[in-house]
């Protein structure tokens, strides 16, 4: 419900390195108030005992089960891979008008099987993949207003997708040999990260990882597949960087004939030139 044309959002997931980042960007956003905060853990305690950048004055962390979905217009999960589902299937059809941003990959994979096939969990709201999409706004702003359900991309695919897609579009490049090149800081493994990287240089060196079957490959895929109808033949090489943040990603391809590397960077100023977040 609107009040003061603001719109009410609660935040799921809220003390992670993502949730974090969310949480204080839509703090200083002068069209949002932040009902809820939630987690499973910590409950009760302030946002800003995870965060220094954060207000004292937003709400405490809270449970989900203390969320009243009809006060609000907008859910942002930032939750791990498999529990977005459960709770937009749960709610989606009881609040008509609500709305909801998942950062997870549970809507990003159109195809189910291989979604599960890929992370290695069963989808528990099929009938909902078609009612959802899966945006980089730059380049679907224009049909974010049709879905209640909008799926953020990886991290890795959109550092792809920007560059690419135009290049593709408006065939500068071919198609046929594409090597990606992508390194990460290790924030994007989330605070378990030990957990998941067992190579105990971890901090101190670069390595690669799932070179041969990283979970960003279907999406990669599916999307250069959607916007140019084409099979794209790629190698995806990801590295972890003994750093907190941060993508670099460098990709290798030849030119179509006659064409030039200032062709091509002002294809992409172009291309993006109304886009306010890509600097050039």
């Amino acid at each position: 419900m609107f009040i003061h044309n603001k719109i009410n959002v609660a935040i799921i997931g809220a003390t992670g390195y993502t949730g974090l980042d969310l949480v204080l960007f839509l703090s200083k956003h002068p069209r949002v108030k932040i009902k809820y905060l939630c987690a499973t853990k910590n409950l009760g305690k302030k946002i800003n005992f995870f965060d220094k950048r954060l207000s004292k004055k937003l709400p405490i962390i809270s449970s989900v089960k203390k969320i009243i979905w009809r006060d609000l217009d907008l859910v942002f999960l930032s939750l791990p891979n498999g529990e977005a589902q459960k709770l937009i299937i749960n709610n989606y059809y009881k609040n008509k008008s609500l709305k909801f941003i998942d950062l997870s990959a549970d809507f990003r994979i159109t195809n189910i099987g291989q979604y599960e096939k890929t992370y290695k969990i069963k989808h528990q709201a099929k009938k909902l993949i078609n009612d959802s999409i899966y945006s980089i706004p730059e380049l679907s702003k224009n049909k974010l207003k049709k879905f209640r359900i909008i799926s953020n991309p990886g991290c890795y695919p959109t550092s792809i997708q920007l560059p690419l897609i135009p290049l593709i579009q408006k065939k500068l490049i071919k198609i046929n040999n594409i090597t990606i090149d992508s390194k990460s800081g290790y924030s994007g493994a989330g605070k378990n990260l030990e957990k998941k990287f067992k190579h105990k240089n971890l901090y101190t060196s670069t390595f690669a990882y799932s070179t041969k079957n990283h979970r960003h490959i279907c999406e990669i895929d599916q999307e250069l597949f959607k916007f140019t109808k084409k099979k794209i033949n790629f190698t995806f090489n990801p590295h972890l960087l003994p750093t907190f943040r941060g993508i670099l990603t460098s990709m290798y391809m030849q030119t179509e004939k006659g064409k030039t590397v200032k062709q091509i960077r002002d294809s992409l100023v172009s291309f993006y030139k109304k886009k306010d977040l890509l600097k050039f």
